[in-house]
């Protein structure tokens, strides 16, 4: 087989959670433009239109929002897909939130508005689009799920604040293993990325204050914070025949932070 056949994914069909902004926007475009049918969703259904129009410059991209921290719109979004597709090469489930707050003032809120959104609509929207990644899926090239998870899942920080968020994270790695571990004989490889700091809304926080960025670039040994090349590169090669024997796998994407420590 040629090189750059290994890496191809014209052709395939994928929806991106969450794809009108941010990490799950970086993939969207890129696999738009890799010649990919992509739906995006997101709450915002003007939002989600607009950037379906605009990829749609460089490809197909369709919209179909949805507030996936609702279980009714989890089967709806799915509903909807079932009725446009019969397969789903691939199903990138990004859409996410955060919550912050010390621990003596942490809302029961907090807590669950992260874990429904975060956890629970992943299962569950994995499980109904599971008939089309199914019917997409061969020995050779089988269906890909790939989970965005966080390294915040992977490491404890004892001066944080979004304790629903990492224990969502940490929780959605271990239910990739679980879900490959079940789907493997199903040709439905999962896996999950553990993406260290990007330039995202849900960063913005810490990086638009010069000081700080500065101080969390030092903390990465390659001394930057991810690109958006850096994002579509990995999710590109979990989703690509080259990655066929790979499932259940968590994958830093944090330039040497966890790997080097």
């Amino acid at each position: 087989m040629q090189l750059d056949a290994l890496f191809r994914i014209a052709g395939k069909t994928a929806l991106v959670t969450g794809g009108s902004r941010g990490l799950g926007l970086f993939v969207a475009d890129g696999f738009v433009r890799a010649g990919v049918k992509v739906y995006i969703s997101s709450r915002k259904a003007e939002v989600c239109d607009k950037v379906a129009a605009e990829l749609s410059q460089h490809g197909e991209c369709v919209s179909l929002p949805a507030d996936l921290s609702r279980h009714d719109e989890v089967l709806r979004l799915a509903s909807e897909l079932r009725a446009r597709e019969a397969k789903l090469d691939i199903l990138v489930n990004n859409a996410g939130a955060t919550w912050g707050a010390p621990i003596e003032d942490f809302p029961e809120i907090g807590w669950d508005r992260v874990m429904d959104l975060n956890v629970k609509s992943v299962f569950f929207l994995t499980q109904q689009l599971l008939p089309l990644l199914r019917a997409a899926g061969t020995a050779e090239d089988p269906a890909r799920v790939v989970n965005i998870g966080s390294v915040a899942g992977l490491h404890a920080y004892g001066s944080g604040t979004t304790f629903s968020y990492n224990a969502s994270k940490a929780a959605l790695h271990h239910l990739t293993r679980t879900l490959a571990a079940r789907l493997a004989a199903d040709h439905v490889n999962v896996n999950a990325i553990a993406p260290g700091p990007f330039a995202t809304k849900m960063m913005a926080y810490a990086l638009d204050d010069e000081e700080h960025r500065a101080e969390i670039e030092r903390s990465i040994p390659q001394g930057r914070i991810g690109q958006p090349a850096d994002m579509l590169g990995l999710a590109g090669f979990l989703c690509s025949p080259a990655s066929a024997y790979i499932t259940g796998v968590v994958v830093p994407l944090d330039g040497g932070a966890t790997g080097c420590q």
